[in-house]
């Protein structure tokens, strides 16, 4: 046994000591000479010690101290979990090009991007009773015994951001941010359990502007992937409709946010549901009533004649005469039942819709002034929208925009002969280094093969490495397209 260890590390020895220490006690069946002599797995001998001094507690690794002689393999599902997405080269392709887009439209309006850990604190998602978001959360306990959640919207980290940077990030702040998220929700077309979202939010600014710059940037996004205002709108209206309409009944501010969640499935829920889960947080048949008549309005006109010309009406006419001067006003529609079911918006709330209403809102946001204060900052004036990438996704698929996102490269490379790999090596460094993208074929493979992957692979030329073109300093190139073929001298080749 002894002589067994010396092949073993000094530092792996002295976790084996208190195995050996208890050898004289085990059935002599432990060890055949094929147990015996197996190889040892270090990992395991250090797990195994690392649980003993540290007394078995909660998170050490722990392994047996002796190896299975064959262990069963059990056979993956290869789907995805339920709810998420792998994403082939195909669709990568098309996500990148979705979110090029995203990225592309921000730097047009001077945004700046952000990103944040997809791990937050639990804490910063659960803000008011009554939220969706708070049961459709992926949280758990760490090791630490901390509570922690995989993001399930982007807006709380960029409050964290905000109020840890403090003053010394100038005002107004632009910020964008293309992030994944996670909600546990039932799935439906066009919803997963994991998506990602494009983020633009100003901070700073209290002024309407705010948000008619937002809305125009999310016009921008769809007229540059094909979409027009016959294809999709944005139903706008205001949370101060509601409140101004509840503190004419002097419904508590405590009800304020369950009343907006409820309202926010008006078009999910049978209209008897709605009013039963409203007469449930205390308004009366009356409040009700004039409630659920004052959300059917349609007209800005009709709404100023039931609630008179008050911060609401003037917030809303003023963002209308700017859709105008940013030249969007065929896009949008004033709808008194959008009022957003996250309990943090305090203004102008606006949803994108598509107009044949046959998938769910495509992105939405609004103003929360208001947020900051509920983790311990100063509040600041804000305002931001949230655009997801699957129901885009599947208005472009019902509108025959989507892309096609073939492989395209610049060049294969191939060496004729297995001596030559090295110089085809050479080759495909020196097309590298000019920026052009370079397949090098890495085996020894016949011409019929490489041709049919420069095919796939949408390839404009073909380099052949021969050995007597090499011997004079040349190569062979094929440009596949037309067919011409020529030598040229590798110093010449661009």
């Amino acid at each position: 046994m002894t002589s067994s260890l010396r092949a073993v590390s000094p530092r792996i020895v002295l976790h084996l000591k208190p195995l050996l220490v208890s050898l004289p006690q085990l059935s002599a069946s432990v060890f055949s000479p094929r147990r015996l002599f197996a190889p040892i797995n270090p990992r395991a001998l250090l797990c195994t010690a690392a649980a003993r001094d540290n007394g078995g507690r909660s998170g050490a690794l722990t392994g047996p101290p002796v190896l299975e002689e064959e262990e069963s393999v059990t056979k993956i599902d290869v789907n995805p979990p339920k709810g998420t997405r792998d994403f082939p080269p195909e669709e990568m392709r098309l996500r990148n090009w979705l979110f090029h887009n995203f990225k592309e439209v921000s730097r047009l309006y001077g945004f700046e991007e952000v990103d944040f850990p997809v791990l937050e604190s639990e804490a910063l998602f659960i803000r008011k009773a009554g939220e969706e978001i708070r049961d459709q959360l992926y949280c758990f306990e760490d090791r630490g015994n901390r509570r922690v959640a995989l993001r399930p919207e982007l807006t709380p980290s960029l409050a964290r951001l905000v109020i840890q940077k403090g003053k010394s990030a100038p005002l107004p702040l632009k910020w964008f941010a293309v992030g994944q998220c996670w909600r546990y929700e039932r799935m439906t077309r066009g919803r997963r359990r994991e998506h990602y979202q494009w983020n633009m939010d100003i901070i700073g600014v209290p002024e309407v502007t705010a948000e008619a710059e937002l809305i125009s940037s999310i016009v921008t996004f769809f007229k540059r992937i094909g979409i027009t205002a016959s294809d999709v709108g944005f139903k706008i209206s205001s949370r101060k409709v509601l409140q101004e309409l509840l503190r004419r009944y002097s419904i508590s501010e405590n009800a304020f946010g369950k009343v907006c969640v409820i309202i926010d499935k008006i078009e999910k829920m049978p209209i008897e549901e709605i009013k039963k889960d409203l007469s449930s947080v205390g308004l009366s048949e009356e409040v009700i009533n004039e409630l659920l008549q004052v959300l059917s309005v349609k007209s800005l006109t009709q709404l100023e004649d039931i609630l008179g010309s008050g911060e609401a009406i003037a917030d809303l006419k003023h963002l209308f005469s700017l859709a105008e001067k940013f030249g969007y006003s065929d896009w949008i529609q004033f709808d008194a039942s959008v009022v957003r079911g996250l309990a943090y918006y305090t203004g102008i709330v606006f949803e994108g819709f598509d107009r044949a209403g046959k998938l769910r809102a495509i992105c939405g946001g609004g103003r929360y002034d208001r947020l900051l204060s509920t983790f311990g900052g100063d509040d600041l004036p804000a305002c931001g929208f949230g655009f997801g990438d699957a129901v885009i996704i599947e208005l472009l698929k019902e509108k025959n925009l989507l892309p096609e996102l073939s492989l395209q490269l610049d060049n294969i490379v191939c060496a004729l002969d297995q001596d030559l790999q090295g110089a085809a090596a050479t080759i495909a460094t020196i097309l590298r280094g000019k920026g052009q993208s370079t397949d090098l074929v890495l085996e020894n493979k016949p011409l019929k093969w490489v041709f049919k992957r420069a095919a796939r692979a949408n390839a404009q030329r073909l380099i052949l490495v021969g050995t007597k073109e090499w011997e004079k300093g040349m190569v062979g190139v094929k440009i596949l397209a037309s067919g011409e073929q020529y030598e040229i001298k590798v110093d010449e080749l661009d």
